[in-house]
């Protein structure tokens, strides 16, 4: 972000709501609201205490198929190397997830946090991906979902039919982050000193009134 004035970077400061003054890093301590207005302080020794033994190891609990964990667990893909001396043990761990079609679950320590994690080989490489706790998602009780809408054979169906026709195997090459090629595009013409493009919005919003037209208008459209 920059001054609109003078283009100047903004910095970001850290201000004592009581006062309105800046406070050194020096003067900063860690504190929970247990009640509205109160805190308890946390000091860097209580912080210690809670703070897992750093490791560079992985620690494999149990294997596990993979379907039988919940998409909501899945948070962020790791590439894994071998430690030095590690090779052969990280060929067999590959090895052997590969031919048993399982994965590994597992906990690791990064950032002075235990997580929970799994392991899956993907081509010659490790990969783990973190997962969240159980207690990190939302049961989504509060959503608005449809309760008393009921739908007929004939339009499950022609969705079925429409999922058969559109099913094919997912090339990741076919996807492209279009945003933010548009935004280096635009802020390459900027740089230059060209005016940039003039887009126009659609604002697209689905009508499910008439959902057998709107399946069969998909269809036709697929098929050509």
């Amino acid at each position: 972000m920059l001054h609109k004035k003078d283009h100047a970077p903004i910095r970001y400061a850290r201000i004592c709501r009581k006062d309105g003054e800046e406070i050194p890093w020096d003067d900063i301590v860690k504190g929970y609201e247990y009640e509205d207005g109160d805190y308890v302080v946390l000091t860097q020794e209580d912080m210690e205490k809670t703070d897992e033994k750093q490791t560079r190891t992985i620690d494999i609990q149990q294997f596990v198929d993979e379907p039988e964990i919940d998409i909501r667990y899945f948070d962020k893909p790791y590439y894994l190397e071998p430690d030095e001396g590690a090779a052969k043990a990280y060929v067999l761990l590959r090895e052997a997830l590969e031919r048993s079609g399982k994965i590994a679950l597992a906990k690791f320590v990064l950032h002075e946090r235990e997580h929970l994690a799994v392991i899956k080989p993907v081509g010659m490489a490790l990969v783990l991906n973190q997962m969240r706790f159980p207690t990190d998602i939302r049961q989504g009780t509060e959503l608005k979902l449809p309760k008393d809408v009921a739908v007929s054979d004939s339009e499950v169906k022609l969705a079925l039919q429409l999922i058969h026709q559109q099913t094919k195997h997912f090339a990741p090459e076919d996807f492209h982050d279009t945003y933010t090629e548009k935004l280096e595009e635009m802020i390459e013409d900027k740089v230059k000193g060209h005016k940039p493009k003039r887009t126009t919005k659609t604002v697209e919003k689905t009508e499910s009134k008439d959902i057998m037209a709107a399946l069969k208008a998909s269809l036709e459209s697929a098929k050509k």
